[in-house]
């Protein structure tokens, strides 16, 4: 990406979560705890996907790629995060706040879209169980995650040559702990206009449409859930698309407390605890929501320690 050089900015100043001193340890010791669960979970799901015979299904297909998005989405912000905290002035240059914000926006509109790919996964194996071997096939499957990506990799182009090429005269201090489009888009000295118009429409085609798309999906789902006669069978087809429900549920839940509120030049500590849920929590609760819910993904990670025992026990 070429940016081109219209600004004074050189560096912007992050506002990081908290000015106390006193509660600085606390919340570094509990960020670090949580990015090393963030990445010892997903490369768990990761690994457990990647060996276990009874996972070769497309759901485990596309949950093998959520979990490495989420690994990549967590170590975007958390460790820049993790080193504002030992030091007083939190300070990122505008080349790193350009390539943290590009990977932000290409992570999270991913994964936005792949939570609609998995809504449509789970709308073909309920609602169509006959075909589903035939419509979700290997090719399909690897069609739609490289369409996902391809978008994904797209509009974050677009965004971030659209934010990144204004002019920025000065001030250039964040109001945030990571380098987000509200706050950026206050900063800029010169017209916004075609930026905000790109952004309302990215949020309409990559947020709302994915949504639009696995709520219809899921209606079709729990029609056809509740056609069925034996209550076994309501309650298996229940269980197959509960984890993901809830992690949709999580993500666009926290997408809407975050932005869909009133504007404001600086942002309070419901806004900052909704930013922090939305970056750096959500990615570890996938896994665990996924390994707690699951009872095939339960069987696959019990397997996989029995393995590792036996071989333990074997080289003793």
């Amino acid at each position: 990406m070429i940016y081109q050089n219209k600004t004074k900015v050189t560096t912007f100043v992050l506002s990081g979560l908290t000015d106390d001193d006193k509660l600085v340890p606390f919340f570094f010791i509990f960020f670090l705890l949580v990015y090393f669960a963030c990445v010892v979970f997903n490369f768990g799901m990761v690994c457990v996907v990647l060996t276990a015979p009874t996972l070769r299904t497309p759901m485990y297909f596309f949950l093998f790629y959520l979990s490495m998005l989420d690994l990549v989405y967590s170590s975007v912000i958390n460790p820049k995060m993790l080193a504002d905290f030992t030091t007083k002035i939190r300070i990122i240059s505008f080349k790193n706040c350009a390539v943290q914000f590009f990977f932000f926006e290409f992570l999270v509109v991913t994964e936005s879209l792949l939570l609609s790919a998995m809504a449509y996964d789970r709308y073909a194996a309920i609602c169509h169980p006959l075909l589903y071997v035939s419509v979700m096939t290997n090719k399909k499957c690897s069609g739609l995650v490289l369409f996902v990506f391809s978008i994904g990799f797209l509009q974050s182009v677009i965004q971030t040559c659209c934010v990144f090429t204004l002019d920025y005269c000065g001030p250039n201090y964040i109001d945030n702990y990571y380098c987000d489009v509200p706050q950026l888009l206050k900063l800029a000295c010169s017209s916004n206009l075609s930026c905000n118009l790109t952004k309302i429409l990215i949020v309409i085609f990559c947020g709302m449409g994915p949504l639009i798309m696995i709520l219809v999906s899921y209606s079709f789902i729990v029609f056809s859930i509740l056609q069925m006669k034996s209550r076994e069978g309501r309650k298996k087809a229940f269980s197959t698309c509960s984890s993901h429900l809830m992690c949709v549920s999580v993500f666009y839940g926290t997408v809407f407390v975050i932005y869909l509120q009133p504007s404001s030049k600086t942002l309070g500590w419901k806004e900052k605890a909704g930013s922090v849920f939305y970056t750096i929590i959500i990615p570890v609760l996938n896994p665990l929501i996924y390994s707690l819910r699951n009872q095939e993904v339960k069987r696959a990670i019990r397997g996989a320690l029995h393995k590792c025992r036996y071989r333990r026990n074997w080289k003793n």
